[in-house]
């Protein structure tokens, strides 16, 4: 990247990552209280409706929202945001009789049937995410990423506050966290949808004709025929964890799940999900320009660097973390995010980059990939299960992710021209720097049996190394400086 590219790259992100900053700030704050007030058992309800409306919500738009950033024409792009929604609406609909005639059964199958009456709630919390998702990408076309910030704080402050007055009304149950969750997604999109009619109602009311709508859905037909199919397969197997442990086990299982992966996600929305947005945007231009690979090859090492302290730092002390944060009863939920380390890592790296096949559009590769996914996630959960070890269950499902993400990664690497032994020399570059504070904190886990110093240490490990980043690495540098000098 250039000097203008790396300054605006970092502000846009910087922009993102001020409202996910204290959208996650407030969450990090609240979640020791709230996993005092709520149970694991409330979590694994809560976990059972987020997999199911997640595995809606990747095929509501019909992947119409992630073809909005790619045209150059703006009118083009407004009848995609409008087919968007069309879509969210329609699907809303026809999932609504299944809910409501079946939800007694579904919650049956699930083996949680105090799920039942919250399943109502699915239609229209899925219909307003696929609002939200629709408005993104276009904020995202835009580059209003401030709007963004404004709806994601006010998100995590209306969620996090309701649940915590719930709580400490002594309704502290799975149901009040779902109930929450619908609340805080509903006013989110509301504040969204009204930041950008304020700001693009004359191009959005000027623009959008069903001829406009038709011709989109031909030019981008590989969206909703391949993309929304793979992008399904590819939520069901990020969801098998916490349908199988629930069914195979109970909710309190899936509830130590839920928490131990809610802890990898917390850094992923942090930098991983501010930066793909920006990237999406960033790397639609770059193809059209023919440098894609400078862009890809500088982007994946920084996201090296900023994942793999805070990862290897949950993979080695995972249990003491969660013991001292989130109450003793919570150590399984330590544990299970030990065994995820490696995968989260891998995970990380390729959750924004994945954004690559649809820039080159490369669909049938995400059909591919995805389904290979959903296999070998079946297949581990479901050893697992056989042989009764929910332990056992994660360890295979890690393992296989590992193997998976590893290959995604450099496949897309690949078809962006990026030379893989250049960036594997320069991943082996940083691990050496890892390998100091990482031995550090092994050997205080073993010779120190107090869980606040541990803690604590791990924390000034991980500034210090920060700090030894932004000193000695060039490419970090620069775009610091470049940040400075556009302030």
């Amino acid at each position: 990247m250039c000097k203008s590219e790396n300054t605006t790259f970092t502000t846009d992100v910087l922009k993102i990552v001020s409202g996910t900053t204290i959208a996650q700030l407030i969450l990090l704050l609240s979640t020791p209280i709230i996993t005092r007030l709520y149970g694991p058992e409330a979590f694994g309800l809560l976990g059972i409706f987020t997999s199911i409306t997640t595995v809606l919500g990747v095929i509501v738009c019909l992947s119409l929202n992630y073809a909005i950033l790619l045209p150059k024409s703006d009118t083009e792009a407004v009848n995609l945001l409008i087919l968007s929604i069309l879509s969210a609406t329609l699907i809303s609909i026809l999932t609504t009789p299944f809910v409501i005639l079946g939800r007694e059964v579904i919650a049956k199958l699930l083996g949680a049937p105090e799920i039942s009456p919250y399943l109502l709630l699915i239609p229209p919390f899925v219909f307003t995410s696929g609002v939200f998702l629709a408005l993104n990408s276009w904020n995202s076309r835009t580059k209003h990423y401030g709007r963004l910030s404004v709806a994601q704080i006010t998100q995590s402050f209306v969620t996090t506050s309701t649940r915590l007055g719930v709580g400490f009304t002594g309704y502290a149950t799975g149901g009040s966290l779902i109930v929450t969750q619908v609340i805080g997604v509903l006013v989110s999109s509301c504040i969204l949808a009204g930041l950008i009619w304020r700001d693009d109602r004359k191009l959005l009311c000027g623009s959008v004709s069903w001829k406009g709508m038709i011709d989109g859905l031909k030019r981008y037909k590989k969206f909703p025929l391949m993309d929304t199919g793979s992008r399904f397969i590819n939520a069901v197997s990020w969801q098998l964890p916490v349908f199988l442990l629930t069914a195979y086990f109970s909710p309190e299982i899936s509830g130590f799940y839920v928490l131990g992966f809610m802890v990898f996600q917390i850094p992923m929305n942090f930098i991983g999900d501010a930066i793909s947005k920006v990237f999406l945007q960033r790397a639609a231009i770059a193809n059209l320009e023919g440098n894609l690979a400078p862009l890809v090859e500088n982007f994946f090492y920084i996201l090296v660097m900023i994942g793999m302290y805070p990862i290897f730092a949950v993979t080695i002390i995972g249990v003491e973390l969660f013991s001292l944060i989130f109450g003793a009863v919570w150590a399984q939920a330590g544990l299970y995010a030990q065994i995820f380390g490696l995968w989260a890592f891998i995970w990380f790296l390729a959750t924004p980059i994945g954004m690559l096949y649809n820039v080159l559009e490369k669909q049938e590769f995400g059909v591919f990939v995805y389904t290979l996914n959903f296999i070998t996630r079946l297949i581990s959960l479901s050893i697992g299960a056989y042989l009764k070890s929910p332990i056992l269950s994660l360890i295979l499902f890690s393992v296989s992710g590992i193997f998976v993400y590893g290959y995604f990664n450099i496949y897309l690497l690949t078809i962006s021209n990026v030379n893989i032994k250049v960036m594997l020399k320069r991943i082996l570059f940083n691990l050496k720097i890892i390998c100091p504070f990482a031995l550090i904190l092994i050997i205080l886990k073993f010779i120190c049996n107090n869980d606040l110093f541990i803690v604590i240490a791990a924390a000034l490990l991980g500034v210090t190394y920060y700090i030894y980043i932004i000193k000695t690495d060039l490419e970090v540098k620069a775009l610091i400086s470049n940040f400075n000098l556009r302030l």
